[in-house]
């Protein structure tokens, strides 16, 4: 009875789930699974990734893939959402986690990027570079999404459901994000924040690590230093300069909701030369950067699915 009982102590032991021995904390990022994300996604393979090409059907590929391999389900019939306002056929592609929390699980966060860029170039001179690989832009922030859904598809501990969206048509005019937003909000959908990553490829030399498009118009700025233990992200001049706050999808999912939706960069017009430009290639990436900046991430979006209700709000005017 006695070697038994001590069996099934042992068993029970051994079978402690992926969630209960990580957490957080003690989750580690690694380099290896940067770097071969970002190095594929940016590869002359995909020719450019420009909607609706076999390149970023590839793509697409290989990130429900990723889905696949984390256990994380299509929030639609299949990963593939059709954009509805393209001439050519291309898709989102969107993952879906539901939330633990009875209650909770009912508010969505949304964190994104674009994986679209903006293809080839037509007129290069015979044998130079004519593809637009686009690896920080934002082959960086997709990369970085991919590996949060590595992290809460181990781990499955968030109290709020998540959608996970990987964009198209982002380069043609926000397209892929506008359509999804808007069908997201014709069907009642639950937002509690969504945060977009864009161009997170090579670190500023700044006293933050990244700043956050529209800043004072939400308290997620704020939360995010909060939930870091420390001051991470901040406001840059150059977002109002180029109103950025517009200029990425986070802006998509703020018109049809009026909920906090912004975006996190690392690309301050003094650090990376080569914006839609050939140049934008991996080796041209800091993939250390990346790491550490992803290795930040995953506790503080741990705790954004996690946090009590009304954490993060938008600000009265």
């Amino acid at each position: 009875m006695k070697k038994t009982l001590f069996l099934l102590v042992a068993i029970g032991c051994s079978a402690l789930s992926y969630a209960q021995k990580t957490s957080a904390k003690n989750y580690k990022v690694e380099e290896k699974s940067v770097a071969a994300t970002l190095k594929f996604l940016s590869s002359d393979e995909l020719q450019g990734r420009d909607a609706g090409s076999k390149g970023l059907e590839q793509a697409a590929q290989y990130l429900e893939d990723i889905f696949v391999k984390n256990g994380v389900k299509p929030y639609f019939t299949t990963y593939k959402d059709t954009l509805t306002n393209f001439e050519k056929t291309t898709y989102n592609v969107v993952g879906y986690l539901e939330g633990t929390d009875p209650k909770l699980k009912n508010e969505f966060v949304v964190f994104g990027a674009h994986y679209d860029h903006i293809g080839t170039l037509l007129d290069a001179a015979a044998g130079a570079d004519n593809i637009y690989n686009g690896a920080n832009d934002d082959a960086s922030g997709v990369t970085t999404v991919s590996e949060l859904v590595n992290y809460f598809g181990k781990t499955k501990t968030n109290k709020r459901s998540i959608l996970f969206c990987y964009f198209s048509g982002e380069e043609k005019g926000l397209l892929g994000s506008q359509s999804l937003a808007a069908k997201l909000k014709a069907q009642n959908f639950n937002l509690y924040a969504m945060l977009n990553f864009e161009m997170v490829g090579v670190a500023m030399n700044r006293d933050i690590m990244a700043y956050l498009t529209g800043y004072g118009m939400s308290t997620m700025g704020d939360k995010i230093n909060e939930y870091a233990g420390k001051k991470l992200i901040g406001y840059l001049d150059v977002e109002m300069k180029y109103q950025l706050f517009r200029r990425s999808d986070n802006y998509s999912f703020y018109n049809e909701f009026q909920k906090p939706s912004q975006t996190i960069c690392t690309f301050d017009f003094e650090n990376f030369a080569y914006y839609h430009q050939v140049e934008d290639d991996f080796e041209h990436m800091d993939t250390k950067h990346m790491t550490a900046f992803i290795q930040e991430m995953v506790p503080v979006t741990d705790k954004m699915v996690n946090a009590p209700a009304n954490d993060i709000v938008m600000k009265k005017k």
